[in-house]
Parts: C-alpha cells; sequence; structure tokens
C-alpha cells in the first residue's frame, strides 16, 4: 500500500525533472538525490531508512545553502551614512586638480567648493594663515580656514565653528557681513558681521552659527567685493 500511495508522488517528480523544471533544492544540487530516494523507498523496508537519511541530509545541505545566498535586496538595502549635499559632483572634484597649486583636494566639501590642504592662496600668504582645511570660495576671492572643522550646527560648545576668513582684496576698514541659508532653500537665514579690525593681512575671524545641519550656502561681501561659499554643518558631537 505504501508503493501504491507514493507511486503517484514520484510519477509527478518525474515528470518535473523531464520537463526541466528546478527539483527540490536544486541550487544546492539535492534534487536528484531526494527523487530517487522517494523512488527507492517504494521498494523495501530497508531502502526506506536509507531514503530518510538521505532526506533528512538534504534538507540540512539546503539551509545551509540558503543561509549563504542572502537575496540581492537585502544588501541593497544596506544603510550608508548620510553624505554632504552635492557629494556625487565633490567624489568627481575630488579626482581633479585642485584649483590652488600646491594644495590637494580634502574630503568634507558640500555644493561647489571645495576643501583643500596644504599651500594656500598665493594671495593669503600675508596671512600666515594655519596648515588647515580651507574653503575656497566660487571666485577665488576669499578662502575661509576652518578652525572647527567639522562645523556643528546649532550652539557649538564646548567646541567651535570659528572660520578665518582670508580675503583677497583690501579691507579698508569696512566690515566682513555674512548671509546664509540652506543649499537649494531660501529660509532659514543668518546672518552676520564681523569687523576688519584684525591682522596680519586681510583676515576677518568669525564664528558662524546654523540652525540645522546641512549644506549651507554663505554670501560674503566687504568693500564693495562679493563671492560664495558652500560649508557643511553636522549634528552636535
Amino acid at each position: 500500500m505504501t508503493g501504491e500511495r507514493e507511486a503517484p508522488r514520484v510519477a509527478r517528480a518525474s515528470h518535473a525533472v523531464a520537463a526541466g523544471e528546478r527539483p527540490v533544492g536544486g541550487s544546492c544540487g539535492c534534487g536528484n538525490l531526494v527523487l530517487i530516494a522517494a523512488r527507492a523507498s517504494i521498494y523495501s523496508h530497508d531502502m526506506a531508512r536509507v531514503a530518510s537519511l538521505v532526506i533528512a541530509a538534504c534538507a540540512v545541505l539546503i539551509t545551509a545553502c540558503s543561509a549563504g545566498h542572502a537575496p540581492l535586496a537585502a544588501t541593497a538595502s544596506t544603510g550608508t551614512p548620510a553624505r554632504p549635499a552635492g557629494s556625487t559632483a565633490q567624489a568627481g572634484r575630488l579626482a581633479s586638480p585642485p584649483p590652488v597649486p600646491g594644495a590637494a583636494r580634502a574630503s568634507g566639501g558640500c555644493g561647489a567648493t571645495p576643501l583643500l590642504l596644504g599651500s594656500a592662496p598665493r594671495w593669503a600668504s600675508s596671512a600666515n594663515p594655519p596648515p588647515i582645511r580651507y574653503a575656497l570660495a566660487g571666485r577665488g576671492q576669499a578662502a575661509g580656514f576652518l578652525f572647527g572643522y567639522p562645523l556643528m550646527a546649532g550652539n557649538p560648545q564646548p567646541y567651535s565653528d570659528k572660520i578665518l576668513w582670508v580675503a583677497a582684496f583690501p579691507r579698508d576698514g569696512i566690515p566682513l557681513r555674512l548671509t546664509g541659508h540652506p543649499l537649494h532653500a531660501a529660509r532659514p537665514v543668518v546672518s552676520s558681521a564681523w569687523p576688519a579690525d584684525s591682522s596680519p593681512g586681510e583676515i576677518y575671524p568669525s564664528e558662524i552659527e546654523v540652525p540645522a545641519p546641512g549644506c549651507w550656502q554663505f554670501t560674503l561681501s566687504w568693500n564693495g567685493h562679493m563671492d560664495t561659499v558652500d560649508l557643511w554643518y553636522v549634528r552636535h558631537r
């Protein structure tokens, strides 16, 4: 009676293999073994015991094989750290020659503004700037040396968002005015003014705080000159 009950199942399995369908555990190579064991179990009690052992072993192998082949969707959904706005363009710029001879491109920039390390612009030499990351403004008329890198949104205490601005043209006692907003958004707006009372060189020490992290675009104006710079702010550490 066992053979009569199992015969249709074996026939169906044989048909599936003949039709080219994927056998059970096909990717792990157990399908044919299961089929043979099922057929053998029809004819004797001893072979039925052997078949049960084969099927159990294949179950373990199929489980292990499935664990070793994670779905592509799961791999694709792995989270990645947030990157600065325009990071794709920034990545392309990192591979291109820096705009200042003797400088090297550094990570951490956003928007259209590169961050640089090494040599400063020639016109900034009178300010004797420190060897730290700096942001070069779009027209090349100002550079902001980031003492507070990375810049932090909100109140940065106990850290500092200090930026030393070096101008390419004389200040003549005129303050530096900065107006900023998130890149690609008109609001919120932050603004500040910094006096021309520091030396050496054409410098403006500043501390610019913004209310939220992200890429912020600032317009700099002083003594009839204007330039723009994009700066990346992170959450408070």
